[in-house]
């Protein structure tokens, strides 16, 4: 069976279920790498737990509409997703004896950081969908191991998922996409670059290294699922970036496959 992806997802605003973009063509076009797989394991922002990680066991996935304030249509959206609580388990398995601390989780469905990106990766829903958390005492490192864990997943045909965003100022945010933050396009031109040269200590060490960590990541729960993703791709697959631009003067749409 070929190897099944691992991908960084820039998951943009609510907005970006419904409306056109670059970004979204571009995930778009990425659809034929989803199509001969087994699974999907996604690690959202938006699903945070303290000090354990949790794994969805539902057999059919809910779709949550965690946002306030859109336009009726998005909430009408639904995602209809099956799930796999064999596969569940046997992620949980295999993360306890790496020593994680896990519980599973049912009744939790797909929060939009979940469900939005994979209405264009997989528009049927065709393809089980397994959610993790993401634990948000956990290290940079921690994360990065907890995708490398998974990561031989990849050769039984289930893709491993980082959904989050480069940037992720929301106190920033303004309704034009016309110009992005001069501290957004350093820090995203940075992670581009350590991205290609896969390097992930550097990553790891972003809040350390790069002075517009804080500016671009008040909190880091947007920025962990790319460490998740990167800790995932390290067995196999050629990157590919795609460059989706800039949203909202402060959200970088920036996503990686490794296929």
């Amino acid at each position: 069976m070929t190897m099944a992806p691992a991908m960084f997802v820039g998951h943009g605003s609510p907005m970006f279920a419904i409306e056109q973009s670059y970004a979204r063509q571009l995930l778009e076009q990425q659809q034929s790498n989803f199509q001969n797989i087994k699974a999907i394991v996604v690690l959202s922002a938006h699903w945070n737990t303290r000090g354990y990680t949790a794994i969805s066991t539902d057999a059919q996935m809910q779709t949550i509409h965690d946002f306030g304030g859109f336009p009726t249509e998005l909430y009408q959206l639904q995602y209809p997703a099956r799930g796999n609580p064999a596969l569940s388990q046997q992620i949980q398995q295999c993360l306890v004896a790496e020593g994680f601390d896990v519980q599973l989780q049912s009744n939790r469905g797909l929060d939009h950081g979940a469900w939005v990106p994979l209405m264009h990766l997989v528009p049927n829903a065709s393809v089980p969908v397994i959610q993790v958390s993401l634990d948000v005492t956990a290290s940079p490192q921690q994360v990065f191991r907890l995708g490398q864990c998974l990561a031989h997943f990849r050769q039984q045909g289930i893709a491993i998922v980082g959904s989050g965003s480069i940037t992720h100022n929301l106190a920033d945010v303004k309704a034009s996409h016309d110009n992005a933050a001069h501290y957004v396009q350093r820090f995203e031109s940075w992670v581009r670059s350590q991205v290609e040269q896969n390097n992930g200590e550097a990553l790891m060490a972003a809040a350390d290294l790069h002075p517009d960590f804080y500016q671009a990541h008040p909190s880091a729960e947007h920025y962990y699922p790319l460490l998740f993703a990167l800790g995932a791709s390290q067995s196999n697959g050629q990157l590919k970036i795609l460059k989706g631009g800039i949203q909202y003067h402060v959200l970088s749409m920036e996503s990686y496959l490794w296929a």
